[in-house]
């Protein structure tokens, strides 16, 4: 039962593919599942599109921007629903804008695995375990000048997947990162025959310590990356008249975690043909070496490694970047229709999708709804999925230049 654990990981990991020997996985990948609607109707894009309630996940440098002084928001994300109907990821965000120039937020992510009967023999009494993660998190951004802000967010992660098993404890596992974002938006420019708006933004985020979800184990052994990642995006804002508005996005996303070794090579010292003699090298003990010098390396040298180590060299890390677009129509600031595709290369992965969402806004509130389905041959994990969010803006309304 002791890695029972890993197999619950392996549930929720979304890079998964058997035939690929160097797809990156990573501890607590909860974090990187869009864990609101608008952003998943346009196919995880939110680094650079307009200020939401939302903005802690992808950039919380946008909160500076914010029209509203403050703001509320519950999301909702049903998973793997083709297989069970217990699993899901909530999400509440909150921010405060305290002046024209600065603003903090926090949020909460709770993912839950549903209900898991153990029992030593069949007709035993079951016991009822819940395994479950949560991130915790707390930024706070400022304008840098008129046009760009940018923000640092820590955030406290603890993951209780881990079960118990012949007396051995269940420690939940835990650990902590930050990041580091910024968020440029431009005037509203007058065009020919419209005005337009653009935007950028950036955000380093879950850069922290290794997550140990076996803590018999030595630290390096049982251990695992954060799904710490690199958000780079730009957008533009067609404002055709009053009433109507078209946001186009682009995303690119990079993982900043070292690329996995693969397999090993045996060695046959003697060239007899066999790997049974006592200086030669198993496919085994070969793999075994491998994953050994891979767990050895720290975070912090892995955020940097990540830029250049692929084994097939700069092909190979470019295939690593995922990307998608985004488009957001708003009526009246009251209707938005949203749809986007994501790719991600086949030797990274395979997710392929496309999303489509909508969004209804009345007085303070608003509620968006999306809604995903695969373009993979690899079966996605919120393929056919509704995702709901409801989120509420209060106090004052500060003018937009």
């Amino acid at each position: 039962m002791k890695k029972i654990a890993a197999i619950l990981l392996c549930l929720v990991v979304v890079q998964l593919s058997k035939a690929q020997e160097r797809v990156i996985t990573t501890g607590v990948p909860f974090l990187l599942v869009a864990g609101d609607a608008r952003s998943a109707g346009m196919a995880d894009n939110g680094v650079a599109t307009s200020t939401d309630a939302y903005s802690q996940q992808w950039n919380p440098a946008k909160y500076s921007f914010s029209l509203d002084k403050q703001g509320f928001a519950l999301s909702y994300t049903p998973y793997l629903v083709e297989l069970v109907n217990d699993i899901s990821l909530g999400q509440v965000n909150y921010f405060n804008k305290i002046n024209d120039r600065g603003a903090f937020a926090s949020s909460l992510r709770f993912f839950s695995l549903g209900e898991i009967e153990l029992r030593e023999s069949f007709d035993a009494q079951p016991n009822v375990v819940k395994p479950a993660e949560f991130a915790l998190d707390l930024s706070y951004s400022q304008k840098l000048s008129e046009r760009f802000s940018m923000a640092v967010a820590g955030r406290y992660i603890r993951s209780n997947l881990r079960i118990p098993s012949e007396g051995q404890s269940a420690a939940a596992a835990s650990s902590f990162a930050f990041d580091v974002a910024g968020f440029y938006q431009s005037e509203e420019t007058a065009f020919t025959d419209f005005d337009g708006r653009w935007r950028a933004g950036f955000n380093f985020q879950n850069l922290g310590p290794k997550i140990n979800y076996d803590q018999s184990a030595d630290n390096t052994v049982g251990s695992n990356f954060l799904p710490a990642n690199l958000k780079l995006g730009g957008g533009f804002d067609f404002i055709l008249d009053e009433y109507n508005k078209v946001g186009l996005n682009l995303e690119f996303n990079k993982l900043l975690v070292p690329t996995p070794l693969g397999e090993g090579t045996p060695i046959d010292a003697n060239g007899d043909g066999d790997f049974t003699d006592d200086e030669d090298t198993t496919q085994a003990e070969a793999n075994s070496q491998n994953s050994f010098k891979y767990n050895q390396i720290g975070w912090v040298d892995g955020i940097f490694k990540s830029f250049n180590d692929a084994p097939d060299g700069f092909s190979e890390e470019l295939k690593e970047v995922t990307y998608s677009v985004g488009a957001e129509y708003m009526y009246q600031d009251s209707f938005a229709f949203r749809l986007g595709y994501f790719h991600e290369s086949p030797d990274k992965g395979a997710r392929k999708f496309f999303s489509l969402g909508t969004g209804f806004t009345y007085n303070v509130v608003k509620i968006d709804v999306s809604y995903l389905f695969s373009a993979s041959n690899v079966k996605n994990p919120l393929e056919n999925t509704l995702r709901f969010s409801l989120s509420f803006a209060f106090g004052d309304k500060y003018d937009e230049f």
